[in-house]
């Protein structure tokens, strides 16, 4: 269990990193958007926004199989996941990410389903920019949250040795 734990320790680095490249393309296709005026721009920014979500979300659903034992069924299992996240597991982890942290993702988690069930014409452009801007702060506080999770899963498998 202890190279397990390291192993997704490792991952919630690198993959930070990774959410953290996508996130900035978002936010450059917002500026490129706002200076040439041209809504094609939209559908990178809200494709990259889905891509920040999805990939946080890998993250959790890693820890909830390998830490918790417990990934949440049912058709709100992507609610169910982050509100999981926020809470501690008794005897097992401390939570996650905040619950300041926890209300904010859920607005990208809401605005993932709708990327993938509406046409891009239809996204509601004030939404996407508001929540492109907002993310940088989100993000800083949600990798030093997922870093202190990860320094907590080295010290738990050391612990183990």
């Amino acid at each position: 269990m202890n190279r397990e734990l390291l192993q997704l320790a490792n991952r919630i680095r690198q993959e930070m990193t990774a959410i953290d490249y996508t996130l900035n393309r978002a936010i450059a296709g917002l500026a490129k958007s706002m200076q040439n005026a041209d809504d094609l721009y939209l559908d990178g920014i809200a494709l990259n926004l889905h891509g920040f979500y999805s990939g946080i979300e890998r993250l959790f659903e890693r820890i909830a199989v390998l830490v918790d034992n417990n990934l949440p069924q049912g058709a709100n299992w992507h609610q169910l996941l982050l509100q999981q996240m926020a809470e501690d597991v008794r005897g097992v982890r401390p939570a996650v990410i905040s619950d300041e942290i926890r209300q904010d993702l859920d607005e990208y988690r809401g605005f993932r389903h709708i990327v993938r069930n509406v046409y891009a014409y239809k996204f509601n452009t004030l939404r996407l920019g508001n929540l492109t801007r907002k993310a940088p702060v989100v993000f800083d506080q949600l990798r030093k949250e997922m870093f202190a999770f990860a320094d907590f899963l080295e010290s738990s498998a050391e612990d183990l040795i």
